[in-house]
């Protein structure tokens, strides 16, 4: 999740997005955020500094609301690898620039004004209302910020907000902006298609070999013999180093005898049960089993069925319900009970099976025992040959030296490739060990690698012991896989110039009802189609097509399914009638005013960064995000 989220950071979508975030944070400030000051300084906008303290607490509490985004807590180190710390410093950048400017306008607020805005905040309100101020000191107290250190940054915030009033608080997004907008995304276009698909291509001839050649040459690369890598493997966990032979009889019955529990099984029985509404309805049920009623033909009576009824084989204390088992542990194969109070409802049970209690006899589980005996005992053994390996393998000796040393034995799987695969693109058979084939293809011949953990006892060491390069292949190692790729390459090919040619035609006048009887299709009708949506027999590039031209447009597009193409007309376009004052209309309205603001506003304190100067501290940001860099420019 957090390489996804490192890749999705980097477009220039989430850019744009992360830098309106970080100014509108700037202005308008966010619940649960509060800041400070300090000693050190870790930036500084003009005159106005950051310390290390305000950038410490703000970069953390970004942390924290990240990690709940992704369903665990985040390391610093982590989030500096996210680019987390660049946006808090971001936001405290542009606070600070939007600071700097509004002591040098001599913008303020009233202590009365700021009273009653830090009084009117829902996080220090009572449970029935009214403000509590040992609210106020909980909620610092757990941020380490004292109350004259949050007046002050609300202070500032409301300073700041005038500041953002001032310059965009009265923007609002045109009313052409909207109704553009709006057309957009709700114009709808009634559509009509025919799909080419392979079928009405029919199949294709093997190419002659100028054809073949020609193609082969032009896409070598696609038949490219990948680079394969060859190992040596030693093992050394519970199930290589067991040796059950080494395991007496005398001492595999101890362990039976210690041990017989394991063996013994109680007896089980095989229920059924019928559920009742109530003890009056059981009961009736009850007497006409007693009057001879088998309890398969009271199932058919209720219209029940095995499953409905089947309770499984169980032991007395298997049952859910300690009174239907009981019921059941008095009952011969056969029998029927009366009407059981059991805990949940009023029931009848069946027995069809009855297992004794049984001890399985040592003779039918000694190899089991012995399998176990020499298995834990091995598992001592690994502990103390690891480090002995790693010695061996310190001092230079290779995997089959370690092996001979140490009478284990070394495995040497086919040569492979990246995707695990030999030659003939079958899977090679390989342990299966996280990082081993991504190790294998990190390393090369004489390097040593660190051994990788097998299972959760054992380890693997490896060793590359040959690398055959990449290389191109001749025709005549693929031909049946060039000539299967050039037919579909022909077979989409001929699939566009006939949708090109039916495209053409309907251009030109003819009808897509008379092209679609003549090549044995089906005009598709679609209506009320968005520029979103899925539900249509064209890929999502294939739609914005469609929409790229007016009523009576015709195309050829991309079909949903590879490699079909559709030839399409737009029979009809339909504008949304615009109404500002709809309530959809309004939340747009406010959404894109929003952005707006946000964006001059961006611009403006990127104006005040440039012409006051800023300034960081790389090595004071450095030590709280715990990293060795120093220095300051």
């Amino acid at each position: 999740m957090l390489d996804a989220l490192r890749k999705g950071a980097g477009t220039w979508v989430a850019k744009i997005f992360i830098a309106l975030l970080v100014f509108s944070f700037a202005v308008w400030g966010v619940a649960d955020v509060f800041t400070g000051f300090g000693q050190n300084v870790a930036a500084k906008v003009g005159e106005t500094e950051i310390s290390t303290l305000t950038f410490d607490r703000a970069y953390r509490q970004d942390l924290n609301r990240f990690g709940q985004q992704v369903g665990r807590p985040l390391s610093t180190t982590e989030g500096a690898q996210l680019g987390i710390p660049q946006q808090t410093l971001g936001r405290l950048l542009a606070e600070a620039a939007l600071n700097d400017t509004s002591s040098q306008l001599n913008l303020g607020v009233s202590d009365s004004r700021l009273a009653t805005v830090i009084q009117n905040d829902p996080a220090f309100q009572r449970p029935g209302g009214g403000y509590d101020r040992a609210q106020l000191a909980q909620v610092l107290r757990n941020i380490g910020m004292s109350e004259d250190e949050y007046v002050v940054e609300q202070r500032k915030l409301i300073e700041r907000q005038q500041l953002a009033q001032g310059v965009s608080g009265a923007m609002n997004a045109p009313t052409t902006y909207l109704e553009v907008l709006h057309a957009y995304q709700n114009e709808t276009r009634d559509l009509s298609l025919i799909v080419i698909t392979p079928s009405q291509i029919g199949e294709i001839a093997d190419p002659d070999q100028a054809t073949l050649d020609s193609y082969f040459e032009e896409n070598k690369a696609n038949f490219k013999a990948p680079e394969f890598r060859k190992l040596t493997l030693l093992e050394l966990s519970p199930t290589s180093l067991a040796r059950p032979d080494d395991i007496s009889d005398e001492m595999a019955r101890e362990e039976y005898a210690r041990d017989t529990d394991r063996y013994y099984q109680a007896e089980r029985r095989r229920a059924r049960q019928i559920v009742f509404q109530n003890a009056d309805e059981a009961n009736a049920a009850a007497q006409k089993i007693k009057e001879g009623m088998t309890f398969e033909a009271l199932m058919a009576e209720r219209n029940l069925t095995d499953n409905d009824v089947n309770l499984g084989l169980l032991a007395k204390d298997g049952f859910l319900d300690s009174a239907v088992g009981d019921a059941a542990f008095t009952l011969g194969v056969g029998e029927t009970s009366g009407a059981i109070d059991g805990r949940f409802s009023t029931v009848i049970v069946n027995v069809t099976e009855i297992q004794p209690e049984s001890t399985k006899p040592f003779e039918e589980v000694k190899a089991e025992i012995k399998t176990s005996l020499a298995a834990e005992q091995a598992e001592r053994e690994v502990l103390d040959l690891l480090d002995e390996i790693e010695d061996a393998r310190a001092g230079g000796a290779l995997l089959a030296e370690v092996a001979e040393r140490f009478q284990l034995t070394t495995t040497s799987p086919e040569a492979f490739d990246r995707a695990g695969k030999n030659a003939d693109e079958a899977l090679v058979d390989l342990p299966d060990v996280a990082d081993l084939i991504s190790g294998t293809f990190s390393s090369d011949i004489g390097v040593e690698n660190d051994p990788l953990p097998l299972g959760t006892r054992g380890f693997l060491w490896y060793e590359v012991t040959e690398v055959i390069p990449a290389r191109d292949r001749e025709l005549d190692e693929v031909r049946e896989k060039a000539i299967d790729a050039w037919k579909v390459a022909e077979m989409a090919k001929r699939i566009q110039e006939t949708a090109d040619a039916y495209a053409e035609r309907v251009r030109k006048g003819e009808t897509l009802d008379a092209i679609a009887t003549e090549a044995g299709l089906t005009v598709q009708k679609s209506e009320g189609v968005k520029r979103n949506s899925v539900s249509v027999a064209v890929t999502r590039s294939g739609l914005a097509s469609l929409f790229e031209g007016p009523e009576g447009h015709v195309a050829a597009v991309d079909g949903a399914e590879s490699p079909a193409r559709a030839v399409a007309r737009v029979d009809k376009v339909i504008v949304p009638a615009f109404f500002a004052e709809e309530q959809e209309i309004q939340a747009l309205a406010g959404q894109l005013s929003s952005q707006m603001q946000d964006s001059l506003l961006n611009q403006y304190v990127a104006g005040i960064e440039a012409s006051a100067g800023v300034e960081v501290n790389d090595g004071a940001i450095a030590r709280v995000l715990g990293l060795n860099n120093t220095g300051q420019n």
